[in-house]
């Protein structure tokens, strides 16, 4: 990005063939100070990004099937993709303050997240934070009965990148950090309805 807004400047004084060599020097030592207020501008703006977004989804199934399904650490591994093992790290399992970390393995990129559940209000809410080096994720779980005896699922996912490298990533991607949210809200839908699992996948 910077190497692009630095190539436009030179283009631009680089035209300037009819001026005087005085005049040239000016232009180049504004064309510079144009570029890293730029710089300026642009490292301020990462620094303060936090990325927060909402996906839905409706599974077909009453509402205590959903819960009975998603309230179980054996069946993490049906529906989120890449997820090695579970570890029970402290508290009372499944319950409000739990903390448990989950390994995952996507190609040859090995990570875990912290799960600790800060609010737990079943078959309605369900909340906690995700954590993994350079990056926090709260997400707000809300379920409900639609008319047709189905259940939906409103995901709330607010994202805090904790160095340069997430900033980045959050910054160039952010569509891609939904994407991947919605695929596991899509896979359990698929393990929930179908009996599909993404554990061999």
């Amino acid at each position: 990005y910077f190497i692009f807004i630095l190539k436009i400047e030179v283009i631009k004084i680089c035209s300037f063939t009819t001026i005087n060599k005085s005049t040239n020097l000016l232009a180049i030592e504004l064309s510079i100070a144009f570029f890293f207020v730029k710089l300026h501008i642009f490292i301020t703006s990462i620094f303060k990004i936090k990325m927060k977004y909402t996906t839905e989804i409706i599974v077909e199934v009453p509402i205590e099937t959903f819960i009975k399904k998603f309230d179980s650490a054996e069946n993490m591994k049906h529906w989120q993709r890449g997820l090695v093992s579970v570890e029970h790290v402290s508290g009372d399992p499944g319950q409000l303050g739990a903390k448990m970390k989950l390994n995952y393995k996507l190609d040859k990129r090995e990570f875990t997240l912290l799960e600790t559940i800060t609010h737990r209000n079943l078959p309605h809410e369900f909340h906690g934070t995700y954590t993994m080096k350079g990056i926090h994720n709260t997400q707000e779980n809300y379920f409900k009965s639609t008319d047709e005896g189905y259940t939906k699922w409103t995901s709330v996912s607010d994202f805090m990148p904790l160095n340069f490298t997430m900033r980045i990533m959050t910054y160039l991607m952010p569509k891609a950090f939904k994407k991947q949210s919605l695929k596991y809200m899509k896979d359990f839908k698929n393990f929930v309805e179908k009996g599909i699992s993404v554990s061999n996948a």
